[in-house]
C-alpha cells in the first residue's frame, strides 16, 4: 500500500519562501500524476499544479510565476518551491499521487502572515 508524506509547512511573512516535500513509500516511478492540491478555510480542496512524469507541468492561475514543482522519478519524491507568498495561500496543502489508484497525504498546513 502506498503511503504519501508531505513536509514543510509552517508560518511565514507574505513576501517570504516555503519549499514543501512529499515522499512515496513505494517506487513510484511508473506513475502518470504528481500534484499538490490545497484547502484553505471554509473552501473546497483545489488543485495549485501538477506534473507528469515526462515532466509537464499546469499551474492554477493564483500560483503561476511564483511556485514551481518538481519530481525526482528516482526518488519517487515531488517538490514544491514557493516564493512570494501572500495571506491567500494560506491553506492545508495535500501531495497527491496517481499510481494505479489515488493516494493522498495527510497534509502539512502553511500559513502566510500579514
Amino acid at each position: 500500500q502506498l503511503q504519501v508524506v508531505e513536509s514543510g509547512g509552517g508560518l511565514v511573512q507574505a513576501g517570504g519562501s516555503l519549499r514543501l516535500s512529499c515522499a512515496a513509500s513505494v517506487s513510484i516511478s511508473s506513475t502518470a500524476i504528481m500534484a499538490w492540491y490545497r484547502q484553505a478555510p471554509g473552501k473546497q480542496r483545489e488543485v495549485v499544479t501538477t506534473v507528469t512524469r515526462s515532466g509537464s507541468t499546469y499551474y492554477a492561475v493564483s500560483v503561476k510565476g511564483r511556485f514551481t514543482i518538481s519530481r525526482d522519478n528516482a526518488k519517487s519524491t515531488v517538490s514544491l518551491q514557493m516564493n512570494n507568498l501572500n495571506t491567500e495561500d494560506t491553506a492545508v496543502y495535500y501531495c497527491y499521487i496517481r499510481w494505479n489508484g489515488d493516494y493522498w497525504g495527510r497534509g502539512t498546513q502553511v500559513i502566510v502572515s500579514s
